[in-house]
């Protein structure tokens, strides 16, 4: 018998019903699955929520190449973790997160699985959404895979590994607890000074207390998430983040004080301070 047909009849699935419509990798991506709800619901009491109401969209579709790592940044190692690892634990141990959809290249949804996901004690269930031409596409695709509704969807760049859970939390309870606003950006306030150039003159200097650097996650009420999204595509608008959808149907989109560390891994020269703030973190919890 087959591994894969193997691995079919051990969740309970006929591997001749499906056999014949699956590729190897996508029974690995079933099987695995299959496994993440079974292992979910038997760890799930006092860990996650009985009735969460958010679904993390993990954007991971990028191939990273200014990072010149030859398998992406996803599956760079960070103290022996990929970073994609980091991001979605961060999102687990939320336990108002009730799914979490991770959105790549389709013809790598088995190997993010594989190394990223399955050697790790996940309990919140995983999920695998096909990446578009654009990170807007990505993340559309992620909230359209959903099988459930949730009341607030959190968008996280993947390569953003230090995220930590008490600011997920923290952003949620604030989106819950008002009701007269939208969104939520997670950020912080400039501590540049901006300059306005053109043609590489500078033309103004803008209020630097009037700019934040916006970050992720990017937190939404579900309603005018999908309204935003449909709104952009039938307009053919581009947007350089989630909220700038928002933004421009009328959304009312708050920032959220987060740390300054929580930096996209993009070049090279990001990885020593992800690294020194990864190590600082792992060293606390084991004082």
């Amino acid at each position: 018998m087959a591994d894969d047909t193997k691995d079919l009849v051990e969740v309970g699935i006929d591997p001749i019903s499906v056999s014949a419509a699956l590729t190897p990798a996508e029974v690995d991506l079933y099987v695995h699955q299959i496994n993440t709800l079974e292992n979910a619901s038997s760890l799930l009491a006092g860990h996650v929520s009985k009735n969460p109401s958010t679904a993390a969209i993990i954007v991971a579709g990028g191939e990273g190449e200014r990072f010149r790592n030859p398998g992406g940044k996803q599956l760079f190692e960070v103290l022996g973790k990929p970073v994609l690892t980091w991001s979605a634990e961060a999102f687990d141990a939320v336990p108002d997160v009730g799914v979490i959809v991770i959105v790549c290249p389709e013809e790598r949804q088995a190997e993010y699985c594989r190394k990223a996901i399955d050697p790790y004690p996940f309990v919140t269930p995983i999920e695998f959404a096909s990446s578009g031409e654009e990170r807007q596409e990505s993340a559309m695709n992620g909230f359209e895979s959903l099988t459930k509704d949730y009341e607030i969807i959190a968008v996280h760049d993947g390569a953003r590994p230090l995220i930590t859970p008490e600011i997920i939390s923290h952003a949620i309870n604030h989106l819950k607890g008002n009701l007269d606003i939208d969104g939520i950006v997670v950020g912080h306030p400039s501590v540049d000074t901006l300059k306005i150039v053109n043609d590489r003159l500078i033309s103004a200097t803008p209020d630097r207390s009037m700019f934040w650097v916006a970050q992720t996650p990017q937190l939404f009420r579900a309603d005018i998430f999908r309204r935003a999204y449909q709104t952009a595509m039938f307009d053919g608008f581009l947007g350089t983040d989630d909220s700038s959808l928002v933004e421009r149907i009328g959304g009312r989109v708050a920032m959220f004080n987060g740390p300054r560390d929580n930096i996209k891994l993009t070049v090279p020269e990001d990885v020593g301070p992800v690294v020194a703030a990864l190590s600082a973190r792992v060293a606390q919890r084991e004082e």
